[in-house]
């Protein structure tokens, strides 16, 4: 009922132009965490989270980091005894079966392409705030999509072919410049600690919960503890993105465990922080309307200078957000094609890049385009959905694969599977609860097209189901 099942020996059985190439190691890994991380969910999101949570964003963030982190150690665990690009994708494949594995890789191609969209969008608030602050004559219409009277948000358009074009060079060349870019946005955000915690006010944090725990609606808006971490939720995801990478980990059982397990833990820290510092300097209410809450928060303690090098640092170091998930985006799709569930002609890897050249350009084209005409929340919210979905269905797979195969080598084992499993996959579900109820219906039209393509396509053209594989 669930559909054919992948044989694990296969997964690492490729034609020559279709399989691609190890080139990272450990730092790569760990910074491609951090990078993706790291970014509009605490340049950005946090003036969302505390608008619909208070001071107790810093709670939201807590709870978002805590089911991310039983996430990351079923995937942990999943990566190092399946070492195949595909992510959750993958690991479905060869767990529960080819149809649940499509509805996850379709959710994948969600979450990575919208959270893309998303972190342009974000960035490109920066960029703008930036131009208007140096006077630089740039039309308004340019600078926003049509849901905000504009034409088109031309900064995250142009941003999301510029990450394209790196990713089509290479995926080391790629890693390279987002370890050098992580290194600034890390600095940036401890600049920001730094100026903050002298300004710290305990009344900026009364009352605590001002709109209670659970999510609920409040004037036609989601407001609660809940329906922050749904939102900023987001802000965590990306670990699962250096999954997608282990076919190109040169020592993928020690590379990955380290790269999964470590940016989560760095990151949490330094995003409770940051939100701490953030709420405890100034009021969440002027702040949360900010579409760059840090340098709002500088600005207004006098700091001009630094709230403009923290927009700078925003403008520098976000891109490396976006080229992390449309590297696992192109993966995904990669992988996808090179099964047959898509056509196989996209799996190609281009003789002298090493890297899957069409489909990151089309993964590239997808996202430029939702960048430049949809909202930032909306964008996060869907991509959250998708992402729910790929934990869900990563821990389902860590525990099957403990009965179905016991005997499979994992280099990394998750602490208390029977626990962790199911933590995860509870905290999941009230995240998604949590969400819109517009968003949940965007995310199941979603999956209805694309079960549609899978049953009208990709089931008759599946490699395991012996069709003829064009050249």
């Amino acid at each position: 009922m669930l559909g054919r099942r992948k044989i694990v020996d296969t997964l690492f059985s490729h034609e020559a132009d279709r399989k691609l190439i190890p080139t990272l190691s450990w730092p790569h890994l760990m910074a491609m965490g951090v990078g993706a991380i790291v970014g509009t969910g605490i340049y950005t999101l946090t003036g969302v989270g505390a608008d619909r949570a208070g001071p107790a964003v810093i709670l939201a963030f807590a709870i978002a980091g805590a089911i991310c982190a039983c996430a990351a150690l079923a995937y942990a665990e999943l990566a190092t005894a399946l070492p195949a690009a595909g992510s959750a994708y993958t690991y479905s494949y060869v767990a529960l079966g080819e149809t649940v594995a499509w509805v996850i890789g379709w959710s994948l191609v969600l979450e990575y392409s919208v959270a893309c969209s998303a972190v342009a969008a974000g960035w490109s608030a920066y960029v703008s705030g930036l131009i208007q602050a140096m006077n630089i004559p740039i039309p308004d219409a340019l600078l926003a999509g049509p849901h905000a009277g504009g034409i088109v948000n031309l900064p995250a358009v142009l941003i999301s072919l510029a990450v394209t074009a790196l990713l089509v060079v290479g995926a080391k060349e790629s890693a390279t410049v987002n370890l050098v870019l992580v290194g600034v946005k890390l600095v940036a955000l401890a600049a920001f600690v730094g100026f903050t915690m002298w300004y710290i006010k305990p009344e900026n944090f009364e009352p605590f919960m001002p709109y209670g725990f659970a999510a609920h609606s409040v004037d036609g808006a989601m407001k609660g503890v809940m329906a922050a971490a749904a939102i900023v939720f987001f802000a965590f995801f990306g670990f699962d993105a250096v999954s997608t990478s282990a076919e190109e980990a040169k020592n993928p059982g020690r590379d990955l465990t380290i790269g999964i397990i470590g940016s989560m833990a760095l990151c949490t820290i330094i995003y409770m922080a940051v939100a701490a510092c953030a709420v405890g300097a100034w009021p969440f209410q002027e702040f949360a309307k900010s579409g760059e809450p840090l340098a709002f928060v500088l600005r207004s303690l006098g700091h001009p200078v630094a709230g403009t090098l923290i927009a700078a640092a925003a403008i520098i170091a976000l891109p490396t957000v976006i080229l992390v998930m449309m590297f696992g985006q192109s993966r995904v799709f990669f992988v996808m094609a090179r099964d047959g569930l898509l056509p196989r002609g996209l799996s190609k890897v281009h003789p002298k890049f090493g890297t899957p050249t069409t489909i990151t350009i089309i993964t590239g084209c997808f996202v430029a385009a939702v960048a430049g005409f949809f909202r930032l929340d909306e964008i996060a919210e869907l991509s959250n959905a998708g992402t729910l979905a790929a934990f869900v269905a990563a821990a389902v797979c860590m525990m099957v694969m403990r009965k179905t195969h016991p005997d499979l080598p994992r280099v990394f084992r998750c602490p208390l599977p029977w626990v962790v499993g199911p933590l995860t996959i509870a905290g999941c579900l009230y995240l998604f609860v949590s969400l819109p109820p517009s968003t949940m219906l965007r995310f199941l039209a979603w999956n209805v097209i694309g079960l549609a393509i899978y049953f009208f396509y990709g089931r008759r053209h599946s490699a395991l189901a012996g069709a003829k594989k064009p050249a």
